[in-house]
């Protein structure tokens, strides 16, 4: 199906409700020359145009911050990944803040219409809020709502303003890119009760950190491929605040009870062997949040390093 993989740099930081992660991939290259300087030298990156400039204005919408910007990256994002896919290249995409996984979800879709799509989201929080329910307004909480085209409105708590409405219908698209059933969820230890609700409502699996341990990393990758074992495409987005912040608190919102390096580097390594990986998505490294100068980057590397050159090995073959 692919021929070969193509690093695409996305450092857009609308949705995040701290500054820093646009400087994430920049941080990831600091990183690898600790570790292999030729790493990032060596594999071509397409870079996509953001909207950050929306940083220095007047936040229009408290439901759903920047959405104005937002909306814009999404159409960037699936542009650009429709671009990889007609010339058969798989996407191997370093994010500012996970926002840009929803416009991620919305290119695949949109290059594979006819192709039911599994996600597996390794995180410490569910992304599932709208601008019905968002305490913060932060749209890196929302990105798998675009997905699954849910407004979640019998949690709702914020009256939306009706031009945030308009371009949050844009966001999600015509039709529904994810099934609820076909979310994965690994990792999460944060949610609000409308998440909550959304999860209960749609059995939506979450294996903690704690159950991890217990069953191994492997086992829980087995365990997601089986549950998405209808899908035709596969999805991995792995937030680096699913590591523990032990590691570092370099990230927007880090939650403590996470996973290691070495559990991580194992879940995904298995994960992306599977046949029907279409892209893999790595965010929320922020630097300027980083208590151990740039650990949180290297931290990543060390765990994404071996990922990329499996899947370029896989792409190979």
């Amino acid at each position: 199906m692919f021929s070969k993989t193509q690093i695409i740099a996305v450092k857009s930081e609308l949705g995040a409700g701290t500054r820093g992660s646009s400087l994430g991939f920049d941080a990831l290259r600091i990183a690898s020359l600790h570790q292999e300087p030729s790493f990032f030298e060596n594999r071509p990156i397409e870079s996509v145009e953001t909207e950050n400039r929306h940083l220095f204005q007047p936040t229009i919408f408290q439901t759903a911050k920047r959405l104005n910007g937002i909306v814009n990256m999404y159409d960037r994002i699936s542009a650009k990944l429709n671009q990889q896919y007609s010339k058969s290249q798989l996407p191997i995409i370093i994010s500012g803040d996970h926002s840009n996984a929803g416009g991620t979800i919305a290119g695949i879709k949109k290059s594979f219409p006819h192709k039911r799509l599994g996600v597996v989201w390794v995180d410490a929080h569910a992304d599932l809020h709208s601008p019905f329910t968002s305490p913060s307004g932060n749209v890196h909480g929302m990105p798998l709502a675009t997905a699954i085209a849910e407004d979640n409105v019998e949690s709702q708590n914020n009256e939306p303003e009706a031009e945030a409405i308009k371009f949050w219908n844009k966001m999600k698209g015509a039709t529904q890119r994810v099934l609820p059933s076909d979310l994965f969820f690994v990792g999460v230890r944060d949610t609000e009760t409308p998440e909550d609700n959304l999860m209960a409502k749609y059995d939506m699996p979450n294996v903690t950190t704690a159950q991890l341990r217990e069953m191994g990393a492997t086992a829980v990758a087995e365990k997601a491929l089986n549950h998405l074992g209808d899908c035709d495409l596969i999805y991995v987005s792995f937030d680096v605040d699913s590591l523990d912040p032990s590691i570092s608190i370099g990230t927007g919102t880090p939650v403590p009870h996470g996973l290691t390096e070495e559990e991580a580097q194992s879940l995904l390594l298995r994960l992306v062997e599977d046949d029907r990986l279409c892209c893999f998505e790595t965010t929320e490294i922020n630097p300027l949040l980083d208590d151990k100068g740039n650990a949180m980057a290297e931290a990543a590397f060390r765990v994404i390093k071996p990922v990329i050159e499996k899947i370029e090995k896989k792409v190979k073959a």
